[in-house]
């Protein structure tokens, strides 16, 4: 791969070769992260980042309860649900690492769509 970018910037003048060094950069962890809160679906993430909270909260307060518990009965009574809404703000927290991926992948064709462009002397 690394032969291909060679090539590349070896095609491309001044100018152009400083805007595919800005745009081949990859945006940092936390960047990407709330990068899932903005464009359309912004709003539909950041309700899912919100019931996950909500959900694993009450999944903390339900084992904790767990814990408490003196009797078997008790116990399961805790336990259980607590198992359940862990689980379940673990399965919404990765349910959003595709839109992650999505994003990466988006990206790199926008840079594609951008050198193709170039290469055609498109403006």
């Amino acid at each position: 791969m690394q032969d291909i970018d060679r090539m590349i910037d070896e095609a491309l003048e001044g100018e152009n070769q400083t805007l595919f060094r800005e745009t081949a950069r990859e945006p940092g962890y936390f960047n990407q992260a709330f990068g899932i809160f903005s464009g359309g679906m912004g709003w539909a993430n950041a309700v899912l980042m919100v019931t996950q909270g909500v959900i694993f909260i009450a999944g903390v307060w339900a084992g904790w309860r767990f814990f408490q518990a003196t009797d078997t009965l008790s116990a399961l009574h805790w336990g259980l649900p607590a198992a359940v809404l862990v689980l379940m703000a673990t399965i919404l927290k990765t349910a959003l690492m595709p839109v992650l991926q999505a994003n990466r992948v988006m990206r790199e064709l926008k840079r594609l769509e951008l050198q193709i462009a170039v290469s055609r002397g498109v403006p």
